[in-house]
């Protein structure tokens, strides 16, 4: 088994009706957690690479209703390196 997690930003938070829609996806083979952040407007699920793949797990997504504004890296970039001081 190689678990994986993918974030998704969501533009609209989700309804009861969604909410319960998106429960029903943990009982999908193969989904092994769903969390979300509410303060963060994010959606993280995890899953078993074994059994499922990324394109499968966001039409999952999408189809319970979630509004999937964008896909988030798992590691965030590196800062940008400060500037050198100009020489005098």
């Amino acid at each position: 088994m190689t678990t994986v997690d993918i974030l998704f930003r969501y533009a609209v938070p989700p309804t009861d009706a969604v909410a319960l829609a998106l429960a029903g996806i943990s009982d999908v083979y193969g989904i092994r957690g769903i969390k979300f952040d509410q303060a963060a407007r994010t959606l993280r699920v995890e899953y078993d690479a074994t059994r499922l793949n990324a394109a499968t797990v966001t039409r999952l997504v999408r189809q319970a209703g979630i509004d999937i504004a964008e896909e988030l890296p798992m590691i965030p970039p590196p800062a940008p390196a400060p500037e050198p001081a100009p020489a005098a």
